[in-house]
């Protein structure tokens, strides 16, 4: 009878240490960056990874793609669903509470995704050269901004010096980052995406480990 008991209190004791070897055995991805799509399938960076290519279905860690198309991506992580379009970031929640966007860069180098300006949708390069959120003037007056009431500048391109007007963006967001009142540049000459210039980014905290972005929100 005393050995059955020994053996039941030893039982009762290495319990939670067998549970947190389990645990400790299941890898939790950080962060998923997503550097391509396509019809049911993805190009992702797992935790700053090598990119790789995974098929509707299929997992790796515990990242599971559920569906995919040329616009965005349906994951399972950890238990629960994340869609992510292209050059944008699930990262696990942090310590410090504050908004934080981690985007993946794209063969070239950009980090590219898609924000929002006054709560229309937007493509978005980041670029630490530009001193504003700078838009081309046909998304300006998608967005019914009224840029010619604005101060006209000019700006100095690789065409030469171009005519701008500076305004004022009542919302920028970018993944759960969203601030007010944020300068902005609307330009009248062609553009691939919205640059996501420094009157943005300098009201973030920015870190780089290799292809993975991190922005904090600072207030």
């Amino acid at each position: 009878m005393r050995n059955t008991m020994r053996n039941i209190r030893v039982a009762y004791c290495m319990a939670p240490l067998l549970l947190l070897l389990l645990l400790a055995g299941k890898t939790m991805a950080a962060s998923v960056g997503v550097v391509g799509l396509f019809k049911d399938k993805a190009m992702v960076s797992i935790d700053g990874s090598q990119p790789r290519l995974i098929a509707a279905g299929q997992a790796i860690q515990d990242v599971k793609l559920l569906s995919a198309n040329s616009d965005s991506a349906t994951f399972e992580i950890g238990g629960r669903q994340h869609t992510l379009t292209m050059g944008q970031s699930f990262a696990a929640a942090g310590n410090s509470g504050k908004p934080t966007v981690k985007l993946s860069a794209d063969p070239s180098g950009h980090f590219i995704s898609m924000g929002s300006v006054n709560g229309y949708s937007v493509t978005f390069i980041l670029d630490t050269g530009a001193s504003a959120v700078a838009l081309p003037a046909s998304e300006a007056s998608r967005m019914g901004i009224k840029y010619k009431t604005g101060q006209m500048v000019g700006v100095s391109t690789a065409n030469g010096i171009i005519p701008a007007w500076r305004v004022s963006l009542n919302n920028v967001k970018l993944g759960d980052i969203s601030l007010n009142q944020v300068e902005g540049m609307v330009v009248e000459s062609p553009m691939p995406a919205a640059l996501l210039g420094m009157s943005f980014l300098n009201r973030t905290d920015m870190q780089r480990e290799g292809q993975i972005m991190t922005l904090t929100q600072r207030y």
